[in-house]
This record gives structure tokens, C-alpha cells and sequence, in this order.
């Protein structure tokens, strides 16, 4: 399973790339105000932070247009990816932008049938939203099969971003499932690691270790 990390924060997105965590970055307009940076300026420095897949969010609804600034964004750097809304326009840009060869990511998928679209618009990247469908108690998971069951049913190269992921379960259950790929903010990665009887074997370790008086250096 590929890592996507779900922000613009370079500091956050750096210290995970070091750790090999990070295969790639979803991020959009929003999350990059709330730095007070320019949107370009902040997604050139990701795509040269970073190898894999940086997605980077038109604002545009209508298709001409959204195709207008997905080329725009392709000029920042060779490793853009263009995120569209599942929209009819939005599939109309998908179509035209993939093929001219560029990578696009669908986001807003909200069911199976818009996954099914996307895939036959050439979508690189489905971006289904588990957690605002948890929010209308609704089981975002339940997305998340669905669509790993009509892609493999017919054999679809686009590859499943499951997003609005909010807790660890959310990246196991994907995981379990078959998702291609998770798109997590850099908190929620890095819960992945807690456990508390890793926190109380490591303190028990510890206090053997001072009652010994074991020194490595």
C-alpha cells in the first residue's frame, strides 16, 4: 500500500519523506491558504520535496476551465497529478487531461457508480471519502469494497486513494480490503505507531535496564 500524506505543511511532509513514508501528497487550495503562502509557490516546493504523485486541486466547475488550470498546474513540475471533483465537467476534464497523458485524480467519490465513471474517464486516482460518509452514519468502508469489487470485476488500472481517512482503523481496514492507496494527514500516520503495551513493555525494559546498571555508551 502507497502512503499519500494529506497536507501542505513542508515541515510535516519532510520529516515523514525522510522516514520513507511518504509515496506521494494530496493536498488542495484550502490547506495551502491556511500557510499564508503563495499555492504555487508552496506546491512546487512539495513536488521538490517529494518523488511520488502530488495531487494539486483546480477550482474551477466548468470543464473548459478546470482543463484550463489542470495545465497550469502540470507547468509547476513533472510529478503533478490534477485533482478534479466527480463531477460531470470534472469527468470531462479527466478525459481530456489523461489523455494527453497526464495523471488525474478524481476526489469527491461518495459511490461506486462515480468510481465506475471515473474509470472509464481514465481516472489515475479515485479518491472515495470514508469518513464524511461515518459523518451521515453511513460506512465509508463499504465504499472502499464496493469499488475494489467492480475494479477487479473488470480489470481497471485506476487505483483507489482512500481519503478522509481520520483514525488508524480507517489505514487497516483499507489496507485489509485492497485500497491501492491511503491519503492520511501526518498525525494520523504517525498514530500507527502507538500501542500501549509497546508504551509499557518499553517502560518495563527501561526500568530493568536502570536497576541492572546497564550502560551501552
Amino acid at each position: 500500500m502507497k502512503f499519500f500524506v494529506d497536507t501542505a505543511e513542508i515541515d510535516a511532509i519532510a520529516e515523514l519523506n525522510d522516514l520513507g513514508m511518504v509515496d506521494g501528497v494530496t493536498t488542495n487550495p484550502s490547506l495551502i491558504k491556511k500557510s499564508g503562502r503563495d499555492i504555487i509557490e508552496v506546491t512546487k516546493e512539495i513536488c521538490d520535496l517529494v518523488d511520488g504523485p502530488v495531487s494539486a486541486e483546480v477550482t474551477a466547475t466548468d470543464a473548459e476551465t478546470m482543463i484550463a488550470e489542470g495545465r497550469k498546474l502540470l507547468e509547476i513540475a513533472d510529478n503533478i497529478t490534477v485533482k478534479v471533483p466527480l463531477t460531470w465537467d470534472g469527468l470531462k476534464a479527466c478525459k481530456t487531461l489523461t489523455d494527453d497523458g497526464h495523471k488525474v485524480n478524481v476526489t469527491l467519490c461518495f459511490s461506486a457508480n462515480q468510481a465506475l465513471l471515473a474509470a472509464k474517464a481514465g481516472a489515475t486516482f479515485i479518491s472515495p471519502f470514508i469518513g464524511r460518509l461515518d459523518d451521515v452514519n453511513l460506512d465509508g468502508m463499504d465504499l472502499i469494497e464496493d469499488i475494489r469489487t467492480v475494479y477487479d470485476n473488470y480489470g481497471f488500472e485506476t487505483e483507489i486513494l482512500a481519503a478522509s481517512i481520520r483514525t488508524v482503523n480507517h489505514i487497516l481496514d483499507s489496507a485489509r480490503i485492497g485500497a491501492d492507496v491511503i491519503t492520511a494527514p501526518p498525525a494520523v500516520i504517525k498514530s500507527m505507531v502507538n500501542h500501549p503495551l509497546t508504551d509499557k513493555g518499553l517502560d518495563a525494559f527501561l526500568a530493568d535496564i536502570k536497576a541492572a546498571g546497564i550502560k551501552i555508551l
